[in-house]
């Protein structure tokens, strides 16, 4: 009798914890469900919201959209007839971003080779965690070093005023150089070590290994880095409107002054009437930023398919 009440206690046991291990599995399917949902509903949403409220400018208001897009007179509230030109602004966006990342791109992928390859204890124990701490400073900080320092730094020793297309440069760079390095030093790390240990079987250097077999195979993963602190540089307000002078015209050189479509966008939308046509080109300056940013994305899938390794 106390056998038969100990093996109906173990089936019932047994019992219960197939049902709960269900249940268990039932639960985690749905949450993780639930915020797979939730994130592509508010990307969805967005996107709606700023698609609908960006093409007003051009369904409600009948601005043209090539004339928005290709002129460069750009005065909403001015006497005579408004213009709504921001070529000038898409201009200033794209010279600061891809020269920000002309300059982090190769001392990034420098220090990730240097942390991964030359001295992988050094840069893991004192790199690494200065790079990290690089990446936590908030964007209004380096705005501010670069108004207090930079700016003064550049009026006296090189052309112009000191707030340039330049000044904007610099601090994008320092900006996103630790987006670069760090996606590049795992990139780097990433490679198995068949491929150092034949290179140098076959008679390379570590320098020729290097060159000729980790960084070619690494490649896809290194202009992933770079596509992404490109994103990064292409999104930055706040700093770069503390340095770049904000000007409406093209810059002749890059000391002169400029501005982006995100510090036209933050200088203006809180003086603007909701529902006005300025304020409706701001919200298409929102939706241009939006369409960009998506084809960063795209570039970036794009070369993270074609890793190999």
């Amino acid at each position: 009798m106390a056998k038969a009440t100990v093996n109906t206690s173990a089936e019932d046991r047994l019992i219960l914890t197939n049902k709960n291990r269900r249940w268990d599995e039932v639960r985690g399917r749905s949450l993780v469900t639930f915020c797979a949902i939730i994130m592509i509903a508010a990307t969805i949403s967005v996107t709606v919201f700023l698609a609908q409220k960006g093409l007003q400018s051009f369904t409600v208001n009948n601005i043209n959209p090539i004339a928005y897009l290709t002129s460069t007179n750009w005065n909403p509230v001015g006497s005579g007839e408004a213009s709504y030109g921001i070529f000038p602004f898409i201009f200033g966006s794209l010279a600061v971003t891809f020269l920000s990342a002309l300059v982090a791109a190769p001392l990034g992928i420098g220090a990730a080779i240097f942390m991964s390859e030359i001295s992988p204890k050094f840069g893991k124990k004192v790199l690494q965690p200065v790079i990290e701490l690089l990446v936590g400073i908030p964007s209004v900080v380096y705005g501010f070093i670069g108004l207090v320092v930079l700016v003064p730094l550049v009026r006296d020793n090189l052309p112009g005023i000191g707030f340039s297309l330049f000044a904007g440069v610099v601090v994008l760079t320092v900006m996103i150089l630790p987006t670069v390095t760090t996606i590049a030093t795992d990139a780097m790390r990433s490679l198995p070590d068949s491929l150092r240990q034949g290179s140098m079987a076959l008679g390379a250097t570590r320098w020729q290994t290097i060159r000729k077999v980790l960084i070619p195979a690494a490649l896809p993963s290194l202009l992933t880095a770079i596509v992404l602190g490109m994103a990064r540089a292409f999104g930055e307000a706040l700093a770069v409107q503390m340095v770049i002078g904000n000007s409406r015209d093209i810059p002749e050189t890059i000391f002169d002054t400029s501005a982006t479509l995100t510090t036209i966008v933050t200088l203006n939308i809180g003086h603007t009437t909701y529902g006005s046509i300025e304020n409706n080109t701001l919200w298409s300056m929102g939706l241009i930023l939006l369409v960009i940013s998506f084809i960063f994305i795209f570039i970036v899938r794009y070369l993270s398919g074609r890793r190999k390794v």
